[in-house]
């Protein structure tokens, strides 16, 4: 009987939601979700994803993405979607895709590729979920097609999503599976093929990104850390992957004086992207943060990293952080109720209100403790956003001093937050991308010893120029350096 309600459900499903016939995959699609939702839906997720993560503000660079992007998406199965492509500001080695035509690449990937055909190769697989609607097909024939719903089916883990952070948690983001990955290896490689760009580019992105992989693998075992496992794009395919390299030679093989590659033309382009952290500061340890507008001092010593859902200081001995994450405000409500809400308890111990840099705001430590409870909190009101604030200790102090100086410099922190000025900005030390051309002298260990670019400069050079783990540049070769 359980069995036959099932399949009367299946039934009715199938009835109510009816078959959209997929352009891309050649055949019918149950999903409960039009093209129109769709793209209402994805609006709405980059919407949320842009006012709480940095974008790369270069026109010249954003225009060229655009202008390949759109060259791929004209030759793509959905021709006729409006496709949005965005540089995000982040030295990670990535890029994905949401529901109806929103393209994303991070600039840290942007410094690594070696050719226009190499990023057509990224932004044809991030086409390729887009036109096989990956974000819609993966489970949403079992769900309604709110934002809220479609947001949680792809979170991983989670029924639920709060806000913008979940999103970065999201299938769209990590990966959507060996084989709905392989299916946009094999449309995109064929969008290449009709854009005309080689699509045995593809198999040279997935070079460097597992050089990528085994310099990250060989740092942990040195260093006696635990590797950073990669979700990003191509990364459920090994070195050699048989399979990939049978989709991208089913796309076709142009002929030599017809395949677009444009190494030149690409260095020209890329010619002083930012490399590494765009972190700007002005005063040591203070955090500037520009697309959000707002500054923050962290204590001395502390390494702040710009993550994908939130800002986080860490202590050198890593014993404590300090967290920033932002969210969209909710009306008038008042800094201290705005603050019980977001931790859901009726008061406060040790709490005040802030009034600072004509910000309101309010702080305080919760009533209860635990693992998972930070030790301070507080919220920050600036413009429509609130600002939310926590102070961890890792390792819980006995009343003591220790505990009291942990948070003085919690509040020390949460009170040095202001709104960013124009002063802040005008001295930014920021490391950038440049071209040069070897000649018989240059090795790249020699390079290395002239660029501040941390202990393993000498690696990181090679894995910019494709040189990893051994060879040298030919005289009169075009290679990158970091100023």
């Amino acid at each position: 009987m359980h069995t036959l309600n099932k399949l009367l459900a299946a039934i009715l499903l199938t009835t109510a939601a009816g078959c959209a016939f997929n352009p891309a995959t050649n055949r019918p699609d149950l999903v409960l979700m039009s093209e129109e939702k769709e793209i209402k839906i994805g609006r709405e997720m980059h919407e949320k994803l842009v006012a709480s993560t940095p974008i790369y503000n270069d026109p010249i660079l954003t225009a060229y993405v655009r202008h390949v992007g759109e060259k791929i998406a004209k030759a793509s199965d959905r021709p006729d979607l409006t496709y949005h492509f965005t540089i995000i500001d982040s030295q990670d080695i990535n890029a994905f895709a949401l529901p109806g035509g929103y393209v994303y690449i991070n600039r840290g990937l942007l410094t690594y590729l070696q050719s226009e055909a190499e990023m057509a190769a990224v932004l044809a697989h991030e086409v390729g979920h887009i036109t096989a609607r990956h974000a819609v097909r993966q489970k949403t024939a079992a769900t309604g097609a709110g934002v809220a719903s479609v947001l949680s089916v792809l979170v991983t883990g989670s029924g639920v999503v709060g806000d913008v952070a979940n999103l970065w948690s999201t299938a769209a983001v990590k990966g959507y599976g060996r084989d709905m990955e392989l299916e946009a290896d094999r449309f995109g490689a064929q969008y290449m093929y009709n854009a005309g760009y080689d699509p045995q580019s593809m198999i040279n992105v997935i070079a460097l990104l597992k050089d990528q992989e085994t310099f990250a693998r060989r740092r942990a075992r040195v260093e006696g850390k635990k590797q950073q496992t990669y979700h990003g794009v191509f990364s459920s395919h090994p070195r050699n992957d048989v399979r990939l390299r049978e989709v991208v030679a089913a796309a076709g093989e142009l002929p030599e004086d017809k395949k677009v590659t444009k190494v030149e033309y690409y260095r020209e382009k890329t010619e002083g992207i930012v490399y590494g952290q765009n972190a700007q500061e002005s005063e040591k340890n203070r955090f500037n943060h520009k697309s959000l507008g707002f500054s923050l001092l962290f204590p001395d010593g502390w390494e702040v990293e710009n993550q994908r859902s939130a800002i986080v200081g860490k202590a050198p001995d890593n014993s404590a952080t300090l967290t920033i994450r932002v969210a969209k405000r909710d009306g008038n409500q008042p800094a201290d109720m705005a603050l019980r809400g977001v931790y859901d308890v009726r008061s406060l111990e040790e709490d005040e209100a802030l009034n600072q840099y004509r910000l309101e705001g309010h702080t305080g430590k919760l009533p209860v403790s635990g693992e998972d409870v930070p030790d301070r909190v507080a919220v920050l009101f600036y413009g429509s956003r609130q600002y939310i604030l926590e102070g961890r200790v890792k390792e819980k102090p006995s009343k003591s001093e220790a505990e009291t100086e942990y948070d003085n410099l919690f509040l020390t922190s949460i009170r040095s937050f202001r709104p960013l000025r124009k002063t802040d900005m005008v001295t930014p030390d920021i490391k950038r991308v440049k071209y040069v051309q070897a000649n018989e002298k240059t090795t790249f260990s020699s390079l290395a010893r002239h660029m501040e670019i941390g202990e393993y400069a000498e690696e990181q050079l090679r894995l910019l120029n494709g040189y990893y783990p051994r060879g040298e540049p030919k005289p009169g070769e075009w290679i990158k350096i970091v100023q």
